[in-house]
């Protein structure tokens, strides 16, 4: 079982439900990623109707808590609704990944430009 990818998913769609509606578009780009990544889509399925714990993430390297962090923040603005419950767990996830919370603000604005070194990511690490 590839581990990452089901934490990554986990996050995923427990920021989708942050809101408490689970938009198409949000569910397309769970499902999205994990076609791109061979993740059984039973097994999606089975963590949509029973999220995990998001435990700790330290573990993961740079890179994959880059793409997990961007990740998140994609999910934020799949529906083009950005709300205060979808924010504060971002920033709950940045800090879990060794981000300051900042950053979450800092990539919602420039998200657009879309790679970690446009965005300077590291700026945003903690100590």
């Amino acid at each position: 079982m590839d581990i990452v990818t089901k934490k990554k998913l986990n996050i995923l769609i427990q920021l989708a439900m942050a809101d408490h509606e689970f938009a198409d578009v949000e569910r397309e780009l769970i499902y999205r990623i994990a076609r791109e990544r061979n993740y059984p889509i039973d097994e999606v399925n089975e963590l949509i109707r029973n999220p995990e714990p998001i435990g700790t993430l330290g573990a993961l390297s740079e890179s994959q808590k880059d793409d997990y962090l961007m990740s998140s923040i994609e999910m934020v603005l799949a529906d083009h609704r950005v709300v205060e419950s979808e924010i504060v767990m971002s920033q709950h996830i940045a800090i879990k990944l060794g981000y300051l919370k900042n950053v979450v603000n800092h990539l919602i604005t420039h998200f657009d430009k879309r790679t970690s070194k446009d965005l300077r990511l590291s700026d945003f690490r903690q100590v």
